[in-house]
């Protein structure tokens, strides 16, 4: 019966014995292992070597541990010859054996030996022993020695080692009987301990051993401070659980279902899925601590609580990526919501163009300022939908708090964010379009002026850290897209003006208001009110009529209503006669049918040239009107009256036209002091309407110098111009306007200042076309044009003689005639 002694010093010797291969386990020797062992193979090669070998088996590591049937590829080249020293047979057909470490030995497949991995078979191995060599002597005691000191301490760390092996191990004087007794303890990969079973030399197999054990030392050191650690969290969290849950079963006895703690664990979640700055995050985590700490039936609590959620439904950082608009899209969305309004347009394409080049841009701050019903605010939404963004509307119109901006101090009771941050709570992302509609109504009292507190709202230079006051952080204003809207700039203050970008939107002309009228209003309308297409039909006079007789403004809100109430009565004729296909059409005639007399008219020329009577023309909200001048003399002592409520400026007009009359009387074939037997009369009609403006000027001298020369007007002649002392022709506003009040009164010939002359470029070529227009720098090129039979600036040169003044003014106003 094959047997190997204990030593290993004996000269090598080859043995026939069954062989067992190991997942993840080295056998030593002098070691004594137990060992599970489950595989068919296995069994049979333990059960051969109880029956034939004398309990003894070769027990080799495999290479991969994850094969099941290795080959002898698989296998190491050393292994241990080992005895049996137990065996039990458990229930599920598993042996549990005992096996205990002789000697080191290689291997190779012997002539009768079966294929290590064959089923059915155990495998049998030529062994062949292994003899130690002898290394260095001399340093091999102090190596022992630090191998028990090293002991000790792995001992004191590691109390899964049985006091009594250390203390069996610490009386081992042999280097490799010593390295073989402590590899087994190490908790090591065993690759390194079959790199240990491979050392022959005793002396470098202990230096081996040496190393790994203080590295395991380390380890164990390591993981028992981990383990402390962890303990001591485990047993906090397991207090903190059995307190949370005594909490729980109070609350749940008196009524009271909501868990704070499980409240503030949810705030702390949000917290941290929110992207804010470090500072904000901080102070928000204090709020939540704080509240942790207060009973949840306190009114403070809930005070709290407000302020966690509403720094928590915030957008913050969340930015909708709108880098990849199409600008030829947000084009056509633009034109399709609005007629015109090319220059609100072109500046939203602009912005959006930059956006495509420029990663980060901060938020444009645009005011449209305009008469009511223009489409300054729903332009102001097709601008987020053609950006893909969110829209937000704040009306400011009455507001006079400062706090309605800015907020309210979390000191007073009901205290809430301002308008700004309670908008921005309701929309996801921080990049939204806000429309801040009337801005020009805001008023300032006692509580403070809210118009000031927009100014670092719109700020592009401040907005990037607003400070609510009751949020009492820095948010990020820097990315919203800002439109205003106003009527007038007269109530914005400056500096707020000047932080914003100011376009004008003038009101529509006739024609606009006709294409918008057809091209949004009417299948508006037709849809909303149940019709169609084929039920209702307007001619294109049709509409003009409605644009000119039944309504007077610069937008198109009244000129819908007058839609709707059209179709609003051809759906009651539709109901009446049970028709549903029947056919309405409106023409000019059936307006009046439809909508009752005429509201409105508009200013036409004289049918024929009269003394005294001029046209000019005046531009409103509404659009340009034509503006009848009427001078009437009477004897008197030289008083000028001015009728036809004027306002401050323009009468200033009419007293600088007689002051200029005055100084060229002797030009024009007038007495010096023909001023002092004639009372002037100088009237506007459509008396109940406001009128001002330095544009009349031009227009109040022809007046004038018709009646007191007897000479008429042209009436298919209009002007406009305001006019100094010196008979200078200053240029004016609003000429779009008022040459389409020409156009549509018959005038067939406009005298316009000059330095307006530029200004035709903004006029629609179809008015252009219809009207002849006559640039004039001073008094003298408007007489020449005027006045009916006038080719030279001075009457009396072409005459020779003063021309026949009106009946009974006649001898007071003529100069003698010249010889």
């Amino acid at each position: 019966m094959p047997t190997f002694g204990f030593d290993g010093k004996k000269s090598p010797e080859t043995l026939t014995f069954p062989m067992m291969s190991l997942r993840e386990v080295v056998m030593f020797p002098r070691s004594i292992v137990p060992l599970f062992v489950g595989r068919e193979a296995s069994i049979k090669a333990i059960e051969t070597a109880v029956a034939d070998y004398g309990k003894q088996i070769f027990l080799v590591t495999q290479k991969n541990p994850e094969k099941e049937h290795p080959e002898p590829e698989d296998l190491y080249e050393v292994g241990t010859v080992s005895k049996i020293l137990q065996m039990l047979r458990l229930p599920d057909g598993t042996i549990k054996v005992l096996f205990e470490g002789v000697s080191r030995a290689t291997w190779e497949v012997g002539v009768d030996s079966a294929t290590p991995g064959g089923e059915g078979a155990y495998p049998k191995a030529l062994v062949t022993s292994l003899v130690e060599t002898q290394g260095a002597t001399s340093e091999a005691q102090a190596l022992i020695r630090a191998i028990h000191e090293s002991l000790d301490e792995f001992g004191k760390v590691n109390k899964k080692v049985a006091p009594e092996a250390i203390l069996a191990m610490s009386t081992i004087k042999d280097p490799g009987q010593l390295a073989d007794q402590v590899m087994p303890h190490l908790k090591i990969d065993f690759a390194l301990k079959q790199e240990v079973l491979e050392e022959l030399d005793p002396f470098k197999r202990l230096e081996r051993v040496y190393e790994l054990l203080l590295g395991e030392i380390e380890i164990v050191s390591i993981e028992k401070r981990v383990k402390g650690r962890v303990k001591d969290q485990m047993e906090k969290n397991q207090r903190e659980y059995y307190l949370n849950e005594q909490v729980k079963a109070i609350n749940k006895e008196m009524g009271r279902e909501d868990d704070p703690q499980a409240e503030a664990l949810d705030l702390e979640e949000r917290l941290n899925a929110k992207s804010m700055t470090d500072e904000n995050r901080e102070r928000v985590r204090k709020e939540i601590k704080k509240m942790r700490t207060m009973q949840s039936s306190s009114a403070e609590y809930t005070v709290v609580r407000n302020y966690i959620d509403w720094v928590l439904d915030l957008p913050w950082d969340n930015i909708k990526d709108d880098s990849g608009v199409d600008i030829k899209l947000a084009r056509t969305i633009l034109d399709e919501d609005h007629y015109g309004l090319e220059k609100p347009k072109e500046r939203i394409l602009e912005y959006l163009a930059v956006q495509t080049l420029v990663e980060t841009m901060k938020g444009p701050i645009l005011c449209f300022v305009g008469p009511p019903g223009v489409g300054k605010t729903s332009i102001a939404k097709s601008i987020a939908r053609s950006m893909d963004r969110d829209f937000l509307r704040l009306s400011l119109g009455g507001v006079r708090d400062e706090a309605e901006i800015r907020g309210h101090r979390r000191t007073y009771v009901g205290a809430m964010p301002g308008k700004i941050i309670q908008s921005l709570k309701r929309v996801k992302h921080n990049n939204p379009v806000i429309c801040l509609d009337e801005v020009d109504k805001m008023s300032a009292d006692f509580r403070g002026d809210p118009s000031s507190a927009l100014l670092e709202v719109l700020d592009p230079e401040q907005n990037y850290a607003f400070n609510d006051h009751y949020l009492d952080l820095d948010y990020d204003l820097s990315k919203v897209f800002f439109i205003t809207t106003a009527n007038s700039l007269d109530g914005i203050p400056l500096p707020l003006q000047d932080r914003m970008e100011i376009i004008r939107l003038p009101g529509y002309l006739e024609n606009e208001k006709v294409q918008i009228a057809k091209g949004f209003l009417l299948p508006k309308q037709i849809k909303q009110h149940g019709l169609s297409s084929d039920n209702l039909k307007f001619s294109e006079n049709a509409i003009l009529n409605v644009v000119r007789f039944y309504t007077r403004e610069a937008g198109v809100r009244n000129l819908e209503r007058e839609i709707a109430s059209i179709c609003r009565k051809s759906a009651m004729s539709i109901v009446e006669d049970n028709d549903r296909d029947k056919n309405i059409h409106i023409t000019k005639q059936s307006l009046e049918k439809m909508l009752g007399v005429t509201k409105f008219t508009y200013g036409e020329r004289e049918s024929a040239a009269q003394v005294g009577i001029c046209n000019g023309l005046a531009w409103t909200q509404m659009g340009g009107e034509m503006l009848l001048v009427e001078v009437a003399l009477m004897p008197g002592k030289g008083r000028v009256e001015i009728t036809g409520k004027l306002g401050d400026v323009m009468q200033e007009s009419a007293r600088a036209a007689v002051s200029y009359i005055r100084a060229r009387s002797d030009l024009l074939g007038l007495r010096p002091d023909f001023y002092r037997k004639v009372d002037i009369h100088i009237h506007v009609p459509d008396g109940a309407t406001p009128k001002d403006g330095p544009s009349a000027g031009i227009t109040l001298t022809t007046a004038l110098i018709s009646a007191l020369l007897n000479i008429p007007v042209r009436h298919d002649l209009a002007m406009t111009g305001e006019i100094t002392l010196r008979g200078r022709v200053l240029p004016i506003g609003g000429l779009r306007e008022k040459l389409l009040a020409a156009h549509r009164g018959l005038i067939k010939t406009v005298l316009i200042p000059a330095e307006n002359e530029k200004n035709l470029k903004d006029v629609p070529k179809d008015i252009l076309k219809d009207l002849e227009i006559i640039p004039v720098k001073n008094m003298d090129e408007v007489i020449d044009r005027a006045l009916e039979g006038t080719g030279e600036t001075v009457w009396v040169k072409q005459h020779g003689e003063p021309p026949v003044s009106n009946g009974l003014l006649k001898e007071e106003l003529q100069k003698p005639a010249r010889q």
